[in-house]
């Protein structure tokens, strides 16, 4: 449908229906009752520049209304990435995402030296996982921070950057902004929210990110500011399981979707989604791009 087609930049997509990272795997498992064509772009679970073998055991402990995971970056490192799974990945997507981390600012840069000669379509940047040279602090949970990791990131490459943020901080917008003005290309808004739950069987504390159905008005919140404050396109993700969330979501400004944990309870939320925005366009009479932050302004356009 030429109406669900929407842009982020320079990339264009077919549909606003992007996989997000961590919840797909790395896109080259063989999954039947998925329809691959409903997918705008698949972001890859998050690659650093050394192979990582992630947190202990339990890694995934399911709440009453979503879920808290610690899986702790597991990845087989850049090299064997580039080499053994991006090949395969390339088969299936139109548009990849390549999620990357990185301890400090110089494993970010040599990471990037092996992904740009990579033919893909955006860097995710992901910023909110803990930063071990800072004692478990964020990336972007400061502005400063923030501005100068993406700005030296942007002098090695001309990949588009998406700089996906936490919702863990005070000021979201103060965050985004620093990110646009570094060079980030795209905003995706957000990544889990921090959280802990008690598994009184095993007694034992799972201290992660709450993923699921929880965070939807943390989102949509955090894409709402700011969409109000930044140039750039948005990714909404957080919580979303059927249609209406998705539509919510382009509604107070984002230009496309993430699906992520919502794929572990609806394994039909790919189609529902889709369809569910397609009958809505039809219905109106709208193309996507006609209803991005129709229920949201700009304040510099005030």
């Amino acid at each position: 449908m030429k109406s669900l087609k929407t842009k982020l930049g320079k990339i264009e997509l077919a549909t606003p229906i992007i996989m997000t990272s961590g919840t797909f795997g790395y896109g080259i498992e063989k999954i039947n009752f998925i329809d691959y064509e409903k997918i705008g772009a698949f972001t890859t679970k998050t690659i650093t520049y050394n192979p990582l073998r992630g947190n202990p055991q339990p890694r995934i402990y399911e709440t009453e209304y979503g879920m808290i995971n610690r899986i702790g970056l597991q990845n087989p490192g850049v090299f064997y990435f580039v080499k053994n799974v991006l090949p395969k990945i390339r088969k299936k997507f139109k548009n990849i995402f390549v999620s990357i981390a990185g301890r400090n600012e110089k494993e970010f840069i040599e990471i990037i030296k092996i992904i740009k000669k990579e033919k893909i379509s955006a860097i995710e940047l992901n910023l909110s996982c803990p930063n071990i040279e800072k004692k478990q602090r964020m990336f972007s949970q400061d502005s400063e921070t923030t501005y100068k990791i993406i700005s030296i990131i942007k002098n090695e490459t001309d990949i588009p950057l998406i700089a996906k943020l936490s919702p863990n901080v005070t000021d979201i917008k103060e965050i985004a902004i620093s990110a646009e003005k570094a060079g980030a290309d795209i905003i995706s808004l957000i990544n889990t929210v921090k959280g802990l739950s008690i598994d009184l069987k095993r007694m034992k504390i799972i201290d992660g990110g709450l993923s699921g159905p929880c965070i939807k008005p943390v989102g949509l919140k955090c894409v709402y500011d700011v969409y109000k404050v930044v140039k750039i396109p948005i990714i909404g993700i957080g919580g979303i399981i059927e249609g209406k969330d998705a539509l919510e979501y382009i509604l107070v400004g984002a230009s496309a979707i993430g699906i992520g944990s919502g794929l572990f309870s609806n394994a039909n939320i790919i189609n529902e989604v889709y369809n569910f925005l397609e009958n809505y366009l039809k219905k109106n009479n709208l193309m996507l791009e006609n209803i991005i932050g129709y229920l949201n302004e700009k304040d510099w356009l005030i």
